[in-house]
């Protein structure tokens, strides 16, 4: 990976991480969710006329990513629900990589070096350093955690896939970002009615906009980073969002934290070092 693409990824880490303690911070989570997607779709909106179409062969991935990305937010929702966002986020950052970098040469036929190998195992360790916090945490959030991390790997496939396919990356990402709100919002209304929604709207539009932007420019910069480079590393290198939110979690949210969610957090992201220079 050249020196550009590691910068960009790593300032994608920081908006990933500052957009989820949004959600965090937010009294009402689910639509909360719901307005950081919708507001990444607003963003995306005045550049589609200015960007090619994807390429026919991407179409099925937008619309395969939409209906995970429903699913992502929905169990990001949850997660921060049920636990402090400094041990649900390393739980999903931390797992996806390890689930992709431990998948991708059989399903995208991609050679990692063996320092691979010694990453994962790292990224392993810190997640089950994280097992000494999850006596305080919630079981329930460390399971939501583990599932989004599922979710997390299969659309980071679906998508890095479809902006090779689609011939222009930024094109591919703005595209993708219209029909998850439709979805989150159609799904809100309908179990609490267009009133309740349309208040939490008209008070939190704000949230909407500062944390799609910096969902939209984040993972758009990370889909970019995976026509240049391999998708399992771009992944791993990502996750250095790690750190930048477990910062935030004490910092700006006031989380009580112990030692081991530090030491699980540096070495997740000692591991994505490994991964990077592997």
């Amino acid at each position: 990976m050249s020196l550009d693409v590691i910068a960009l990824v790593l300032f994608g880490a920081l908006l990933h991480a500052t957009w989820n303690a949004i959600i965090k911070a937010g009294t009402d989570k689910s639509l909360d969710a719901a307005l950081v997607s919708a507001g990444g779709a607003v963003a995306a909106l005045p550049l589609l006329p200015f960007l090619p179409l994807p390429a026919s062969a991407a179409w099925p991935f937008i619309g395969a990513s939409a209906i995970l990305q429903f699913a992502y937010f929905q169990l990001v929702a949850a997660a921060y629900r049920a636990g402090d966002i400094g041990l649900v986020y390393p739980l999903m950052r931390g797992v996806a990589p390890l689930i992709i970098v431990s998948t991708s040469s059989f399903i995208l036929k991609e050679t990692l070096s063996g320092g691979a190998l010694i990453g994962t195992m790292t990224i392993c360790a810190g997640i089950l350093t994280l097992a000494f916090e999850a006596r305080k945490g919630s079981r329930r959030a460390i399971v939501l955690a583990l599932a989004n991390a599922v979710v997390i790997a299969t659309y980071t496939y679906v998508d890095g896939i479809g902006a090779r396919e689609s011939g222009n990356s930024i094109s591919y990402t703005l595209w993708m970002a219209l029909l998850p709100p439709v979805l989150l919002f159609a799904w809100a209304i309908s179990q609490r009615g267009v009133n309740a929604v349309a208040a939490h709207v008209r008070y939190n539009w704000w949230r909407g906009l500062i944390g799609g932007g910096g969902s939209i420019v984040s993972y758009g910069l990370a889909l970019w980073a995976m026509t240049k480079a391999p998708v399992a590393m771009v992944a791993a290198l990502r996750e250095t969002s790690i750190l930048f939110a477990l910062v935030i979690s004490v910092v700006v949210l006031k989380e009580r934290s112990s030692i081991w969610r530090y030491i699980a957090g540096g070495i997740i992201a000692a591991g994505v070092l490994v991964l990077r220079l592997g």
